[in-house]
């Protein structure tokens, strides 16, 4: 079968399309035929934790796709069966899944939709419900809200009854963004939102903020913050790792202060969280309520101009490689 990879060697980062051994689902494995696979910004980033030593690995995290085969022990699924979820090595003909965090892929979706949902959504679930105790009637500030988790992050807010701010330095995106029901536009790169962020809570300032920009807007979200709020810190697309904090306030306010990474989890955690995301988005996107943003699905031979799509920023959501199988 066909597979890519993604070859690191300094600051450089090569894709190979490579015709390797189609997998075998192992005890507690889903051999799923892939269909469509969702871009993610951190695995084509050289030096990032995912490619933190130079060499060549299969590319890929998350894909939909049908039920090949199951290993031994799992249950709940059948050959046959619309699948999505977390899947190491996506963009390839066939990947295997755990078969803890297969899910079922909701009827009104398409395969390219199922394939934008599992990654960023479970990110976004972790960043609000999990650790972020959003409530209804709560306010969000999210700092890089066209990214795939900055979408995922809005959409979610607003189903859990949240009123949502978000920055972007895209005027246009941020317009469409308010048919998903961002309640205020903030057209900004730059950590000066404070002020706006004040006004737009009546002073009070914003129970939950989330961070996809890195530590550029770090000490500014900080200031955004109300008595007992919580900041979540899951991107850092500015390369900025290192930011002050303002122990007086974290102090005064009460403040929580998290980070949001798969990568250093082990598989049982990533997977203990699956049933709740199930219970409480899944069952969202099945009834209507939350539908999966898609950008642009490139063909699978395209991967490499989905990448440069996606460097280049010009998206709003989830890119998307599809097989047209």
């Amino acid at each position: 079968m066909q597979a890519y990879w993604m070859d690191v060697s300094g600051d450089s980062a090569t894709l190979q399309l490579r015709d390797v051994a189609k997998p075998q689902a192992g005890p507690g494995q889903v051999l799923v035929r892939v269909h469509a696979a969702a871009l993610n910004r951190g695995e084509f980033i050289t030096g990032h934790g995912l490619h933190a030593k130079p060499g060549a690995r299969p590319i890929g995290l998350e894909a939909a796709g049908e039920v090949a085969a199951l290993g031994a022990g799992v249950s709940g699924l059948q050959v046959g069966q619309r699948v999505m979820g977390r899947c190491p090595g996506a963009f390839a003909e066939y990947a295997l899944m755990d078969g803890r965090e297969a899910m079922p892929v909701p009827d009104r979706l398409s395969w390219e939709q199922a394939a934008a949902l599992p990654l960023v959504y479970q990110v976004a679930y972790d960043l609000l419900v999990l650790q972020g105790r959003l409530a209804p009637g709560e306010w969000v500030l999210v700092n890089g809200v066209s990214s795939g988790v900055g979408v995922a992050s809005l959409q979610l807010a607003k189903a859990l009854g949240a009123r949502v701010i978000g920055t972007s330095g895209a005027a246009d995106k941020l317009a469409r963004l308010r048919e998903l029901g961002l309640d205020v536009a903030l057209c900004t790169r730059a950590a000066d939102f404070h002020g706006a962020v004040l006004e737009a809570t009546g002073g009070r300032g914003v129970d939950l903020a989330v961070n996809n920009v890195g530590g550029s807007v770090f000490a500014e979200e900080v200031r955004c913050l109300a008595f007992q709020g919580r900041l979540g810190m899951v991107g850092y697309v500015d390369g900025q790792l290192r930011a002050e904090i303002d122990i007086e306030a974290l102090h005064a306010k009460r403040l929580t202060l998290f980070g949001v990474s798969n990568k250093l989890r082990s598989q049982d955690q990533r997977a203990a969280g699956v049933p709740g995301f199930v219970r409480d988005v899944v069952a969202a996107v099945a009834d209507g309520r939350i539908t999966p943003v898609v950008d642009r699905v490139f063909p699978f031979a395209e991967l490499e101009a989905a990448r440069e799509h996606m460097n280049a920023n010009r998206h709003l959501g989830k890119i998307v490689l599809a097989s047209g199988g």
